[in-house]
């Protein structure tokens, strides 16, 4: 493409245009040349950003998406468009519109792993997780020691509703980085815990403290777990082994909230009194305050306002 010559001086006059904030007469001029040369690609690109800028979206994806059926006939796909439109659909959103913008660099690309990996998670943020264990399996063939597509393999057969496969994915990936087996353990916990599934969770916990008993949260995440099942006097054995690594007290703090989640006011109580008793720290004293006040002890409560107040006026 060769580049009209008065091209330059149109951007720069542009650019001013759009420092003062002169959006509208800034896209007007553009247009105008952009009729005459479509071939002009820094016109159409300043045309995208300008609409942008000015408040139309939609006219601005327009341009964008010209600009990328441009990057895609091209023998070197360079991927400026592209990355706009990936950051744009996401940030907006349009998921079913990333799908396809992702869907059209593939198709250019199809064994770019990079690309293919944002098809993938394209997918499952579209609600298609069949088609995202598609592309991340393929993933797996291209590159099969790579853990980190084993992962994303793992997290689309669980959206799936592939439970047990899930499982063996993060497993795998998990045999590929061994030092962070942890990692992959808390992953498959979590995504049982999100789906109330308390003993399976429970059960990949335990394999994470097992693994690392230095990491509190797995600590903390079994006995929220345990709290889940109304398994209190094993929840709070649990957390004062998470709170005898710290002394912090923010350990006892979430033990207090989860209790309170529960409508175990009175123990949760005693957390808050022992996370106060470790930090005297004003939100401490007002989730022990709320826990006095949902037993009806109002004199206690009203006390721990008040030393949440005397904690805030400190210095």
């Amino acid at each position: 493409m060769t580049t009209h010559p008065a091209t330059q001086p149109l951007i720069d006059e542009a650019d001013r245009l759009l420092r003062q904030g002169k959006y509208g007469e800034a896209v007007a001029l553009l247009e105008a040349f952009h009729s005459r040369h479509p071939d002009q690609e820094p016109v159409l690109l300043r045309l995208a950003w300008a609409s942008w800028d000015s408040g139309n979206k939609k006219q601005s994806l327009e341009y964008w998406e010209m600009l990328l059926e441009r990057e895609l006939k091209r023998r070197v796909f360079t991927g400026f468009a592209y990355d706009e439109l990936v950051r744009i659909y996401k940030q907006e959103a349009l998921f079913e519109k990333l799908v396809a913008v992702c869907e059209k660099a593939v198709a250019v690309q199809p064994d770019d792993v990079c690309l293919l990996t944002e098809l993938g998670n394209a997918q499952l943020q579209a609600g298609r997780p069949l088609e995202a264990c598609r592309i991340f399996e393929k993933l797996t063939r291209i590159e099969e020691d790579h853990p980190d597509y084993w992962r994303r393999l793992g997290e689309a057969l669980f959206a799936a509703g592939r439970a047990p496969d899930g499982e063996a994915a993060f497993l795998r990936a998990g045999s590929l980085d061994p030092e962070q087996m942890d990692r992959y353990y808390f992953r498959i916990a979590d995504l049982y815990m999100r789906d109330k599934r308390h003993d399976e969770a429970m059960r990949f916990l335990k394999r994470c403290i097992s693994f690392n008993p230095s990491q509190p949260l797995y600590s903390c995440s079994l006995g929220d777990e345990l709290i889940s099942l109304g398994r209190i006097d094993e929840a709070e054995a649990v957390y004062e082994t998470a709170a005898a690594q710290s002394p912090s007290g923010a350990y006892y703090n979430r033990l207090g909230n989860a209790l309170m989640k529960e409508k175990i006011f009175d123990r949760a109580a005693c957390a808050f009194q022992k996370a106060v008793s470790r930090e005297a720290l004003r939100p401490f004293y007002i989730n022990l305050a709320r826990a006095y006040h949902e037993m009806g002890q109002l004199d206690q409560a009203a006390e721990a306002l008040r030393q949440a107040d005397a904690v805030s006026g400190t210095v």
